[in-house]
């Protein structure tokens, strides 16, 4: 386990840089493009440690994928060409992996077991396991198929409406990745819209689904054709230096080919309505996603509530809004935030301990937080530890840059998973 310590204070953010490639797309590209038929070339792809092992178990099911300069080259079979893997699939920390490749792997004709590391064997499965057996899975799993590892018995399904207690595109991408396969249709309906990159890419890959509203449709079975994907920088990871820009007097910076989807830009929305001095530039459409660079100047920011349809749009964010907010003046209120506490960490609990470490004004709730803003008033620095989650770790060290001492986080080993190259490019803007 790796500990980092961060000098931030007061150093002003300025100049042009570009995000590793977003997470959530590069997991669809190599899903979609190990069984598509032909060859797929994806451009950006993200080298950190989450899509590293989706691509593992992608070759470890047959699929030939190969390292071309910066890019991946996917030689799909069609979904037909999977095949039987002889041993278990590990997706380390990565929740979208393992949920994914349920979907995937229920109308496989064969068997196949998903582990993963301590977080993931605590997160819950259920919620994919369940609407797939209401499909005609045969999924096992341990505590009555809630947690990991997860055995598959490939079958033959059939198609179904589901309706989603929770907006999660991981619970709608199993489903639909296992309706891709299946005869009839399937239907998914869930409580507000979640990400979309699924869909989207299920359509650059040549398939179809329907979306109305928060309804989506898929007819399956379907074949893909292998394409050119390029992935574009992850918003969820510029949205750290998003924050370090804003909160750090006489910052400048322009960050470029970023993601824009409408379903990921609730960060962009609620620092918009703080009063963040943030403009979008260059905006083009890559792979029917969104894409602009995105310029960002140090602001004055008031505190705002966070909560209902928003949240499923940055659920990701909402550490390192938890840091932004204790800068802004007034106070900020997050609810509706109780998908926090399955994510690598209780990310409600962690955020608030940690930041009131380092001297914050900030309370726990049962979905959420309360932030009371303190600007112009530094945060202390010390010992922090970022409990094995990559978003805590990196708002932690972003936190140095409004913290009068150094601050040690513990764990940033994690960071590696979504974001390899951060503590560089951290430098590199400094």
């Amino acid at each position: 386990m790796t500990n980092t310590i961060f000098h931030g204070f007061k150093k002003k953010i300025q100049g042009k840089i570009k995000v590793p490639g977003d997470k959530s797309i590069s997991h669809r590209a190599v899903l979609l493009g190990a069984i598509a038929e032909g060859e797929t070339t994806v451009d950006g792809f993200l080298m950190g440690d989450d899509c590293l092992h989706t691509m593992k178990c992608m070759r470890q099911l047959g699929v030939r994928i190969e390292k071309s300069g910066e890019s991946l080259i996917i030689i799909g079979n069609g979904i037909d060409g999977l095949s039987e893997p002889v041993d278990v699939l590990d997706v380390g920390n990565s929740g979208t992996a393992m949920r994914l490749m349920i979907g995937l792997l229920a109308a496989r004709p064969f068997y196949s077991v998903l582990v993963g590391d301590a977080s993931i064997h605590q997160r819950p499965m259920d919620r994919v396991v369940l609407p797939l057996k209401q499909m005609g899975a045969d999924i096992y799993g341990r505590s009555n198929n809630r947690l990991a590892p997860i055995t598959v018995n490939g079958s033959k399904l059939h198609g179904t409406e589901y309706h989603s207690p929770v907006s999660s595109a991981q619970v709608k991408s199993a489903i639909l990745l296992a309706g891709l396969q299946t005869e009839g249709t399937t239907v998914v309906r869930e409580p507000e819209l979640s990400r979309d990159h699924t869909e989207r890419m299920i359509r650059a890959f040549g398939g179809s689904v329907l979306t109305e509203g928060t309804v989506h449709t898929i007819t399956g079975p379907q074949k893909l054709t292998g394409t050119h994907i390029k992935v574009p920088g992850d918003i969820s990871s510029a949205a750290f230096f998003i924050a370090a820009a804003l909160i750090t007097p006489d910052s400048h910076l322009i960050i470029e080919d970023v993601g824009i989807n409408p379903t990921r830009t609730g960060i962009l929305d609620i620092l918009n309505s703080m009063g963040a001095d943030i403009s979008l530039e260059n905006q083009r459409i890559v792979n029917d996603e969104p894409v602009s660079d995105l310029v960002v100047r140090s602001s004055s920011l008031q505190g705002t509530e966070i909560g209902g349809d928003v949240i499923p749009r940055l659920i990701d964010e909402i550490p390192i809004l938890a840091l932004i907010a204790t800068q802004a003046e007034g106070q900020t209120v997050i609810k509706d935030a109780a998908e926090l506490k399955v994510k690598e960490t209780n990310r409600i609990v962690t955020v608030v301990s940690q930041l009131r470490k380092l001297g914050a004004d900030i309370e726990e709730t049962e979905d959420g937080m309360i932030i009371n803003g303190q600007p112009g008033k530094p945060l202390k620095g010390g010992d922090v530890n970022s409990f094995g989650d990559h978003r805590i770790g990196m708002m932690l060290a972003i936190a140095s840059q409004v913290a009068n001492e150094p601050i040690n986080v513990e764990r940033t080993d994690s960071i590696a998973v979504s974001f390899p190259t951060f503590n560089e490019l951290l430098e590199s803007v400094r």
